[in-house]
C-alpha cells in the first residue's frame, strides 16, 4: 500500500545546523577559500517551521511510491531529522543533502525490517526526491532573496 493511500503526519523538520555543504559527497559548492559562507540556515530553517516542510511533504506524497513499511523504517531510523538544507549562492538555489541508508547496513544490523537491497534502494531514492521538493518549494514560494554571486567580468560571451 503506498502513503497516498494511508497518509502518515508529516516528520518534524530537521534541525539545520552549521555544516560545510563542500564535506558531502553529494554537494559542491563553489565559494572563495577562507570567505565565511553564509548558507542562511537560520532563514531556512524559519521557512521549513511555517510550513514549507509540510507543504513539501504533501506533495511528495502525492508522488511517492515508498509503501508505508519503507516509510516506518525511515522514520524509526529518524532519517528525516539529518536532512540539511543551505542556500547555494553560486547557483542561486537552495541545496540540500538527503540522508540514507548507508551501503553497509546488513554487516551493522541497521534495522531489523531492512531484508534487500531494493528496500534501500527505495528508501534512499525516495529520501532524495524528497529533499529535490523541500529544495524547490523553498526557493519558488519561500525565498524573495537575490543571489549576490557576481561572476568575473572576465568569463568569455558565448552568445
Amino acid at each position: 500500500m503506498t502513503l497516498a493511500a494511508d497518509p502518515p503526519e508529516p516528520p518534524a523538520p530537521p534541525e539545520l545546523e552549521f555544516v560545510d555543504p563542500n564535506e558531502y559527497e553529494d554537494a559542491t559548492i563553489s565559494a572563495d577559500d577562507g570567505v565565511d559562507v553564509d548558507y542562511r540556515r537560520e532563514e531556512l530553517q524559519n521557512f521549513l517551521e511555517s510550513g514549507a516542510w509540510e507543504e513539501a511533504f504533501d506533495m511528495w506524497l502525492a508522488e511517492t511510491d515508498l509503501e508505508r513499511r519503507e516509510y516506518d523504517i525511515a522514520r524509526d531510523l529518524d532519517l528525516f531529522a539529518e536532512y540539511d538544507f543551505f542556500w547555494d549562492d553560486f547557483a542561486d538555489r537552495v541545496g540540500y543533502h538527503a540522508p540514507g541508508i548507508p551501503e553497509d547496513w546488513q554487516t551493522r544490523e541497521y534495522h531489523p525490517e531492512l531484508d534487500t537491497w531494493g528496500t534501500v534502494s527505495a528508501i534512499n531514492a525516495e529520501l532524495t526526491e524528497f529533499g529535490q521538493i523541500v529544495s524547490e518549494v523553498l526557493k519558488d514560494d519561500y525565498i524573495d532573496w537575490e543571489a549576490e554571486y557576481e561572476p568575473p567580468e572576465d568569463l568569455p560571451d558565448f552568445d
